[in-house]
């Protein structure tokens, strides 16, 4: 049993509150440890480090003159360097000219540009390197399925089931198996012919080949429920077995799912079987903006579950470079999705409604710490991937901004007019406050 997910006051509206201030402040810190350490690196000294915005809760100066602060609001933080007039670095050049010669050479506004552009850039690739540790720690941690098809976990099912932990899968139905392609293939022929009732299975156990009777494999079991859906809020849990949808027996995923779309967004009954009894839920399944492989987004009707086999894979531990791999695969992963579902979202082929404010992202930490740690921890690494990525945005408040107007100066010889640049911030920061209030008014309307 997962320890985080059974403390009794999970899924009230404090724990709510403290796992987004748990998720946000770890990104945070990371985001501005960045941009601290980096210019401290290249000889930039940083005179506030602050986590949240408002009122300072708690402080202390280190030895190097650098305030250390945790303020009231967690929505964020910043690093504000010596020659900063605030923590959007805006250059105080009146100070400047005040500065011994000493304070000018580590001050930010005075730094070469090339020392100033890594101490920006650090931040959001920060965030990329912890997302990264997380994905590959996790990984490690679940470890790989094993080449040949081998069972670990089997799941509790209301079918009588003589599949057990260890088992080696040689063939189903006479259909022989030697790895996890072959088995996916094997299960879609029952599948197309219909078969999904009592399967024969050969596996090898104890070295020794055995026939067992087994359910079809790819039952309609909840293998993950997506926060904030219809089956989330209805209270559907990993491992519910789906008996029957408005009183219409269901023996696959596949049947659940034709259920679902047949339903045209209506309300369901569900019969469910869990722990040993039967349950009834009601839900109203939703349109989804759902993408395809090619790329772009279908509108599917949903109830927010997904399938698998009753049994988990068995594992073994990968190399610590294919385990780093795969983390960084996943960093890239994320930030394809984000970009991708932005690119549609300002096409207009999927709604704006698709976008998550700080309320959002509240519940979905909490639904997260329901389901258990490694998904608080996965979502922490995918958290991080988007502030990251949101960060590098050419928008002139944001790290983005502030690295163009780097490259422009290096180009040009000269910085961008202050007017201007005066100009553009005032746009941006309308830009990012209107869409943190789209993004707002979206998490109330799902509430």
């Amino acid at each position: 049993m997962d320890w985080l997910a059974n403390i009794p006051l999970i899924g009230s509206p404090i724990v709510t509150i403290l796992a987004f201030i748990v998720l946000m402040g770890v990104v945070v810190t990371i985001h501005e440890y960045g941009h601290y350490i980096v210019g401290r690196w290249v000889g930039i000294h940083a005179e506030v480090f602050s986590l949240g915005f408002g009122p300072t809760l708690w402080s202390r100066v280190d030895k190097r003159g650098t305030k250390w602060q945790v303020a009231a609001v967690p929505l964020g933080g910043y690093v504000k360097f010596l020659g900063d007039r605030d923590a959007a670095s805006t250059a105080a050049s009146d100070e400047l000219d005040e500065m011994s010669a000493y304070d000018r050479r580590r001050s930010f506004p005075a730094a070469a540009i090339w020392r100033r552009f890594l101490t920006v850039l650090a931040g959001p690739v920060f965030n990329f390197i912890l997302s990264a540790i997380i994905f590959t720690g996790i990984t490690l941690w679940q470890g790989m399925a094993m080449e040949r098809p081998t069972v670990g976990e089997v799941a509790p099912l209301p079918y009588e089931n003589q599949l057990q932990a260890g088992d080696v899968i040689l063939a189903i139905n006479n259909e022989p198996v030697s790895d996890y392609q072959s088995l996916y293939e094997a299960v879609l022929v029952l599948q197309e012919s219909g078969d999904l009732g009592t399967v024969s299975m050969l596996v090898e156990r104890g070295d020794q080949p055995r026939k067992i009777s087994v359910p079809y494999l790819y039952l309609p079991l909840v293998s993950a429920v997506t926060p904030l859906s219809p089956a989330y809020k209805a209270g559907i849990k990993v491992g519910d077995v789906i008996l029957a949808a408005n009183g219409v027996d269901i023996s696959s995923f596949g049947e659940l799912r034709a259920a679902v779309e047949a339903s045209l967004d209506t309300e369901i009954l569900l019969s469910i079987w869990r722990s040993g009894e039967t349950l009834a839920l009601k839900l109203t399944p939703e349109v989804t903006d759902y993408p395809n492989s090619e790329g772009g987004f279908d509108q599917r009707i949903l109830i927010g579950v997904g399938g698998g086999f009753y049994f988990d894979s068995a594992t073994e531990t990968p190399p610590f470079l294919t385990a780093l791999e795969i983390g960084t695969r996943q960093v890239y992963t994320v930030m394809d999705s984000s970009l991708n579902g932005l690119k549609h979202i300002i096409l207009g082929n999927i709604s704006v409604k698709n976008l998550q404010g700080p309320i959002g992202i509240a519940q979905i930490s909490s639904a997260a710490v329901q389901t258990g740690t490694l998904d608080f921890i996965f979502l922490i690494g995918v958290i991080s991937t988007a502030i990251g990525l949101l960060n590098l945005f050419p928008i002139p408040v944001l790290d983005g901004g502030h690295l163009v107007t780097y490259v422009y100066e290096a180009i040009m010889r000269k910085p961008p007019n202050p007017r201007f640049l005066q100009a553009v911030m005032a746009v941006g920061m309308v830009l990012l406050l209107s869409m943190m209030l789209l993004a707002s008014y979206n998490d109330i309307m799902r509430l």
